[in-house]
């Protein structure tokens, strides 16, 4: 009788095994889905995924991580893990209620607040005014409970809003506690948009600069904290930087020519014209063009700030608009001959013709700077005594002033809201860690050098409003430019 066979008796769990590879590939197709998605969609202030402004094209951002694995881990890393439940580094809020009432009085050009905000001082600002901005805006910043939170539209230029971001966590770090809840519309390229005349509501977006016949507010520039693309370096060591460069020729010494070095391709008219100016013994002028791209592969010892105070003269150009380069040649202590400037930052409004600068018409431009040139060579004592003027102007813009700047026009910003800000759904957190986690060697470098501490004064005080004295103040800087003699 033969031994019948039996067969081997299965598992109710049992799962065949091409069931189990089918299930791990499907799996994996999926995760690899996941990443793709993740790293194609996630948007951060690195500027990924970020398209530029329409208004403004410019290149794309090129990442260097090696995969979309090691992508998708930083972006993940950076935007989760990062800040926790920290509220401004959970430093100690001060309190400045003993002290408040010895604090300084702010530099009179901060009474431009006032003036820059007046649009919405009747109407107020409503979320339909907000809503109106964020057509123009690159980003959006809400603070609430000292905490940031950043709505991303499009990419900004280079590293201008992570530099900028920066400036504000430091602000919340200088002042913990004292900075409102607020929600902000901010756009940062260079030129003015919202013109008062094509737009039949004020619309509240802030920028680096603005014109009397534009609604935009003027901020603070990125550059304060540095600028690592071009290796300008935080405000406050590149004021000292050159200010000691200064120092190496003493006035009669100096080169007694007009300097001008930069960029003439950003489509700007009067600096291509100012190109024509270029003769030391016709126009009495050194112009020169500055190759970023040669000089970032030469180390930037070309470029360096504190070796262009030799001359007598710098000259300010406005490029595609306002530039940043103002700040630094009113530091050097030549003096300065700025050519009629359309756009204003936030200091700009301080400087007066033929107190803390020379005001060069932009007709006859050469002939204007070899005037003035003359002019000064001819009155050395005036013309030092211009240059050190403008120098010390800009010494007073410290870091603190910048701080205090910021705070003042958010404070008096917040107060125009007729809504409670509130943190939108699409907005990320950014605090000091996750916007270093994000940042390249280079940038977390500068970010480092330029890192703020808790004050131990308070914000100088805010002066009220005076449309009569802004109206007094801007009368007498055209009027100065219009009646100048040589």
């Amino acid at each position: 009788m033969g031994v019948l066979s039996r067969k081997p008796v299965q598992s109710p769990y049992f799962v065949p095994r091409f069931i189990l590879i089918l299930g791990f590939f499907s799996l994996a197709i999926l995760l690899l889905f996941e990443v793709d998605n993740f790293v194609s969609q996630t948007k951060t202030i690195a500027g990924h995924n970020l398209k530029p402004t329409p208004w403004h094209p410019f290149p794309l951002k090129t990442f260097s991580e090696e995969s979309k694995y090691a992508l998708a881990s930083k972006i993940f890393q950076c935007s989760y893990l990062t800040c926790g439940g920290s509220t401004a580094d959970n430093l100690p809020h001060k309190n400045w209620s003993l002290s408040a009432d010895q604090a300084g009085t702010c530099p009179e050009f901060f009474r431009w607040i006032h003036h820059d905000l007046e649009p919405w001082s009747q109407s107020r600002i409503s979320l339909n005014h907000l809503m109106e901005a964020k057509k123009h805006a690159a980003l959006r910043v809400v603070i609430i409970g000292g905490k940031l939170y950043v709505d991303l539209y499009y990419a900004c230029t280079q590293s201008r809003a992570m530099f900028t971001l920066w400036g504000l966590l430091q602000l919340l770090r200088r002042y913990p506690g004292m900075v409102p809840d607020v929600d902000m519309m901010f756009e940062c390229m260079d030129k003015p948009k919202l013109n008062k005349t094509l737009h039949y509501m004020p619309v509240p977006l802030f920028r680096y600069c603005t014109t009397p016949n534009h609604y935009d507010i003027p901020f603070p520039d990125w550059s304060f904290w540095g600028w690592p693309e071009i290796n300008i370096g935080p405000w406050n060591e590149e004021f000292q930087s050159i200010k000691q460069g200064s120092r190496a020729r003493s006035w009669s010494n100096k080169w007694p020519l007009a300097y001008w070095k930069g960029n003439p391709n950003v489509v700007s008219p009067i600096r291509v014209e100012l190109l024509q100016c270029n003769h030391s013994r016709q126009w009495r002028a050194q112009i020169l063009r500055q190759d970023w791209d040669a000089e970032a592969k030469g180390g930037f010892e070309q470029s360096k700030l504190s070796s262009q105070c030799n001359y007598r003269y710098k000259i300010y150009a406005e490029g595609y608009a306002w530039s940043v380069s103002l700040k630094y040649i009113l530091a050097c202590g030549s003096l300065p001959l700025i050519i009629t400037p359309e756009y204003e930052d936030f200091f700009s409004r301080g400087l007066f013709p033929k107190e803390n600068y020379w005001p060069i018409p932009p007709s006859n431009l050469c002939r204007s700077i070899r005037s003035a040139v003359d002019w000064g060579n001819a009155h050395l004592t005036e013309a030092e005594a211009i240059g050190s003027r403008a120098q010390e102007f800009m010494e007073s813009l410290s870091m603190d002033r910048v701080y205090d700047y910021m705070y003042h026009l958010i404070v008096e910003y917040s107060k125009l809201l007729d809504f409670t800000p509130v943190r939108p759904s699409s907005a990320d957190e950014v605090c000091v860690d996750s916007l270093l986690c994000f940042a390249e060697d280079k940038q977390r470098e500068f970010l480092g050098r330029s890192t703020a501490f808790p004050s131990s004064d308070p914000p100088c005080r805010l002066q009220p409003p005076n449309k009569d004295l802004i109206k007094v103040r801007s009368k007498r800087r055209g009027k100065s430019s219009r009646t100048l003699k040589f």
